[in-house]
């Protein structure tokens, strides 16, 4: 069990913060935790510390979407294509919806884009990648001016954007002439998009 130190808004230390050591695993290895108490003696563990250094915040905003199916033929009219992210492999606070991430709170956000791109189009001018937040776009361009159509384009985006609360990410494909052919796949194919709160 904890050996706490309560820092209590009522003479229950039923609100509050609870700072201890806790023995937990096997071994009955030592661990430090804090948890926030909410009507509960028990609270909810916001960050635990092992007897190894090692330190997880379980509560922490982090997501990780893909693409619930292939996208396909995406218009090539050069407007930004909203790229839709239908599957949740995780949603650590529920802050990921109808393919948007909205920041629960002012911070700098690790965000990791992949898109897994078909048969692309030489004759485009350009082909466009892009996270989109209120503060900034964050881009991946590229001419593809090869020999033949590539069968298989990957293209990436890894950036620490500054996100005010309840600013919203979203990922878009955008193209610039040539034939409406370029085609996102799905996660089994690797595109997704991804994110955490660092700070």
């Amino acid at each position: 069990g904890f050996t706490n130190i309560f820092f209590g808004t009522s003479t229950s230390n039923n609100y509050g913060v609870a700072i201890g050591g806790k023995r937990a695993g096997t071994n009955d290895e030592p661990t430090f935790a804090i948890r926030m108490l909410n009507d509960s003696t028990t609270g909810t563990e916001v960050l635990n510390i092992t007897n190894a250094g090692e330190v997880t915040k379980p509560l922490q905003p982090a997501f990780y979407a893909t693409p619930a199916s292939a996208q396909t033929d995406i218009a090539a009219n050069d407007s930004a294509i909203t790229v839709a992210m239908g599957t949740e492999i995780f949603d650590v606070g529920s802050n990921f919806a109808s393919s948007a991430f909205t920041a629960p709170v002012t911070g700098k956000y690790q965000l990791n884009l992949s898109l897994y791109l078909t048969t692309v189009d030489t004759g485009a001018s350009y082909v466009l990648v892009g996270i989109v937040t209120s503060n900034r776009n964050y881009i991946n361009i590229v001419a593809p001016k090869y020999a033949s159509d590539p069968a298989y384009l990957t293209q990436n985006i890894s950036t620490l954007a500054d996100m005010d609360a309840n600013d919203t990410a979203y990922v878009y494909y955008q193209q610039s002439g040539g034939a409406a052919q370029t085609d996102v796949q799905d996660d089994t194919r690797g595109s997704f998009f991804q994110g955490y709160l660092v700070a």
